[in-house]
């Protein structure tokens, strides 16, 4: 495993995030694919054996009961201050005015909630999920604040949104001696690639390090364009990876992967990590090789032609995450 600051603050990393938005209690609702608590046993035992520290969540991932999984893993798996511990607030968590949104009632009331699912005093970052239009920012970034100095978050990041509304909330950090966000989790992948639009080179000037959720495409670069999944079928975010115009990419993926005799996950992930950009890309494991073909694509330097050929079908598209 290799390990890395999250951006420029003093916070080290794995440079493999585990995504924990794979598993929960579907019965709660939020995804009919995820992992029962007991079939995600074997995952967060391949991740402590694998290195990877950094492990993120989120109080909306099946309804609170990610948070559960995830908390009681530590204490089966590791221990609370070897892993790099996320989670997120924003999305709705019950009809009351608290229950969601980035409001000061919403962040006291929702950082409480998941401490106490995770079973910990503290996140060591906690990220807002979207950007909250119907809340100033002076508001969220005071309550963000406000949470680290009661010591239940050691940092802050925040998740998809344009650039200028994460340049105008650190902004509004900076001119008030407030805690500013150390990192951005922002889809990005070989399919998704508007992020270096604007983004990237933001994060770059402020310091931010870039930790990119869906980095495979929802596993749309990972297998042959004709090969479906059954949850390509039950996973409407996924179905977003599903138009035609993207086919010469996956394409390009299994052509340089055939050529270097490795899955084609090792190399869209090896792309997306050699962005100097990205700190750490989220991978979400459902399956045994998942986690071992990030930790693999670690090792792959790709040349200069391999990434002309991932590269050169782009087609630009519009955000769909916010």
């Amino acid at each position: 495993m290799q390990y890395t600051r999250l951006g420029t603050s003093g916070l080290t990393v794995s440079r493999i995030a585990l995504g924990c938005m794979s598993f929960g209690d579907t019965s709660r609702g939020f995804s009919q694919w995820a992992l029962s608590e007991e079939d995600s046993q074997p995952y967060f035992a391949q991740a402590v054996e694998s290195g990877i520290t950094f492990w993120d969540t989120a109080n909306v991932y099946t309804f609170g009961s990610s948070e559960e999984i995830v908390g009681r893993a530590i204490d089966t798996f590791s221990r609370r201050e070897d892993v790099v511990l996320a989670t997120k607030v924003f999305f709705r968590m019950h009809d009351g005015p608290g229950g969601h949104g980035l409001s000061r009632k919403a962040i006291m009331e929702n950082i409480d909630a998941s401490l106490k699912r995770l079973g910990t005093d503290y996140v060591d970052l906690y990220q807002i999920h979207r950007f909250d239009p119907d809340t100033p920012v002076e508001e969220t970034m005071e309550a963000l604040h406000d949470v680290v100095k009661a010591g239940k978050a050691r940092y802050i990041g925040a998740s998809a949104m344009h650039a200028w509304q994460f340049s105008k909330m650190q902004y509004v950090a900076t001119l008030n001696g407030w805690t500013r966000f150390v990192s951005m989790q922002d889809e990005y992948n070989l399919i998704m690639r508007e992020e270096e639009r604007e983004m990237f080179g933001l994060l770059a000037d402020q310091g931010v390090g870039s930790i990119p959720f869906s980095p495979l495409a929802k596993g749309r670069v990972c297998r042959p364009w004709g090969e479906r999944t059954a949850r390509m079928d039950v996973d409407p975010v996924g179905r977003r990876y599903d138009q035609d115009v993207d086919r010469p990419i996956v394409e390009a993926v299994q052509r340089v992967a055939e050529a270097r005799g490795i899955p084609m996950a090792q190399v869209a992930l090896a792309w997306v990590l050699g962005n100097p950009a990205v700190s750490a890309p989220i991978v979400g494991a459902t399956k045994p090789h998942h986690l071992a073909d990030a930790v693999a694509a670690l090792d792959v330097q790709l040349t200069d032609d391999e990434i002309k050929q991932l590269e050169e079908h782009y087609q630009p598209h519009i955000p769909r995450s916010y």
